[in-house]
């Protein structure tokens, strides 16, 4: 698992918190000092929760669950396509579906149409359409892939959440709390941390400091994944070893009679 730097929190800028007027009383545990009218995180704490986060993440990733990003501001989107993606995990970068979670069974079928129309493509139906017709798959494809594309593989619910900016995906918290998914998030000093079990607080405002987050935790997910891989091919060994030991041992048996 990536070693938690401090310093290297600190040049990431994860320490800057909102201005001290507009903060969560909740969040004083977490917050350092005040500069200028700007509440500044305890990195220490941030470096302590991280690595607690980033070893939950791990477990998880290695019993087999998916982790659903979810991050909708501008400045979070790519970041989270680009880490989530790296250890294809599902991430929500557009508009939050209501009803992701809750009402799961739906969006299954939303994806699922997505999946006929590729298949009506591939198999040819997709050009005995007329004009106008064809105009609107493609377009009703594009739509369902800007939305839903990146859950396309997520057939079953998550076995956590990650979100940058709890504020923002209140929808989300709620459905998640609703079904006792559990939540990882960034917390920065406007927001209320009761609302997530694993609380990261940290600027989540700036890039800079989502990117280096981001990169941690997909840094354990990714070892998580590793782990998961090597003990499948370890049980795979063993189950290969005692059949070629079950057949060595018939061999020998009817040699013998």
């Amino acid at each position: 698992m990536e070693k938690i730097e401090v310093k290297e929190l600190l040049e990431a800028g994860v320490h800057f918190g909102h201005l001290t007027r507009k903060w969560d009383p909740n969040m004083a545990p977490y917050i350092y000092m005040e500069r200028n009218g700007i509440h500044i995180i305890n990195l220490y704490k941030t470096a302590a929760k991280l690595e607690e986060s980033s070893e939950a993440l791990r477990k998880i990733a290695a019993s087999g669950k998916k982790i659903l990003f979810v991050a909708t501001k501008k400045q979070a989107k790519d970041i989270v396509a680009e880490k989530a993606g790296a250890v294809t995990m599902p991430y929500i970068t557009e508009r939050w579906p209501g009803g992701m979670l809750t009402n799961f069974v739906t969006i299954r079928k939303a994806v699922k149409k997505m999946t006929a129309i590729d298949r009506m493509k591939k198999d040819g139906t997709f050009l005995t359409l007329s004009k106008k017709e064809r105009l609107q798959v493609d377009r009703l494809r594009a739509k369902l892939e800007k939305n839903l594309g990146s859950i396309s593989d997520m057939t079953r619910l998550p076995g956590a959440l990650f979100v940058v900016d709890i504020k923002r995906e209140s929808i989300a918290i709620r459905e998640a709390q609703k079904l006792n998914i559990p939540i990882f998030a960034m917390v920065d000093t406007n927001s209320d941390p009761r609302e997530v079990q694993y609380v990261i607080p940290a600027n989540d405002d700036a890039s800079k400091s989502i990117d280096k987050v981001l990169s941690i935790v997909t840094s354990a997910i990714a070892d998580g994944l590793s782990e998961r891989k090597s003990d499948k091919t370890e049980k795979e060994e063993k189950v290969e070893k005692k059949e070629k030991k079950a057949v060595t041992k018939k061999v020998v048996a009817d040699e013998e009679e």
